[in-house]
């Protein structure tokens, strides 16, 4: 990890008593978190971060359930594994390193995160960028069979415990390149230290609970929350840019830029050449986007 993020140091961060945050963090300048998805950790930055680091101070974090970060067990209603306790983690985190307001660049789950991030804590997030997501309420709502048949890990994982966690865990390696191998660019696109750090940490004990968690909270408690917002009318009021792959299972089943607009008022945003995983397929490409975007 030291090699895949040169001059940024480590460190660990108690949320609260039963939480740690595992985050990296480098660069000089305005506050800039980054979050990762699944099956991932924020080794999934390491061709970015280096360049945003000459003009922010980034902080690279693990997701709760994700990386070396704690892992608790998932609660009855999976409240702990919810976008908004995931999200104040990272409030935690931001405002443990002396930062009150931050900008966010995140993908997958951890844009989730973000969404939920933006919509709680909306004094805190100045301006953020979405990789390769639609709203989740608007995904599960529109859920197609195309849809279904590609993001088959989606249902897969909200089963009950343990059987998707014993299945991952019988080979979590396998599991990591079975899903992002899968995907439009397969593994190709892979740095082979990252790929290497991905199925560690889903090795370890309690990750594939963790991750697990994430996703059954997605789908029950996450929507509720989700519901209430939209059914009062909240609406992100902060600078939002949604980036997309074209080669990728969102763009292709959702209008990723309308459902966005759906939810904010102030949503720029553009299919990218590429598949899923943005940041390691096409880094220069999303730079030259979000760069300018966030400063």
């Amino acid at each position: 990890m030291t090699a895949l993020f040169p001059h940024f140091r480590a460190l660990q961060v108690e949320v609260n008593p039963t939480v740690t945050i595992n985050a990296i963090v480098g660069g000089s300048g305005p506050p800039l978190l980054l979050l990762h998805g699944h099956p991932q950790t924020h080794a999934i930055w390491h061709r970015v971060a280096p360049r945003l680091a000459e003009q922010f101070t980034v902080v690279a974090c693990d997701l709760r359930g994700y990386g070396d970060s704690s892992k608790p067990q998932g609660a009855p209603d999976h409240a702990n594994y919810s976008k908004r306790a995931m999200a104040a983690d990272m409030v935690a985190v931001m405002q443990s390193l002396g930062f009150a307001t931050f900008r966010v660049l995140a993908h997958d789950r951890g844009a989730r995160v973000a969404h939920r991030l933006a919509q709680d804590h909306p004094q805190a997030v100045e301006r953020m960028a979405l990789l390769d997501i639609a709203p989740t309420l608007a995904m599960y709502e529109q859920t197609s069979d195309t849809f279904a048949r590609a993001y088959w890990h989606w249902f897969f994982l909200i089963q009950p415990p343990p059987l998707p966690e014993r299945l991952i865990e019988a080979d979590p390696a396998a599991y990591v390149r079975d899903v992002m191998g899968k995907r439009s660019a397969g593994l190709a696109p892979f740095d082979p230290r990252a790929l290497a750090e991905y199925q560690r940490c889903l090795a370890l004990p309690g990750a594939a609970h963790g991750i697990c968690e994430d996703y059954r909270a997605a789908a029950t408690i996450d929507l509720e929350h989700d519901r209430v917002d939209r059914d009062a009318g909240s609406r992100l009021a902060l600078p939002l840019m949604v980036l997309w792959g074209e080669q990728g299972v969102v763009g292709r089943c959702f209008d990723p830029l309308a459902e966005w607009q759906r939810v904010a008022a102030d949503v720029q945003g553009e299919a990218l050449p590429c598949g899923h995983y943005i940041a390691e397929e096409a880094p220069e490409m999303l730079l030259e986007r979000v760069l300018p975007f966030l400063t």
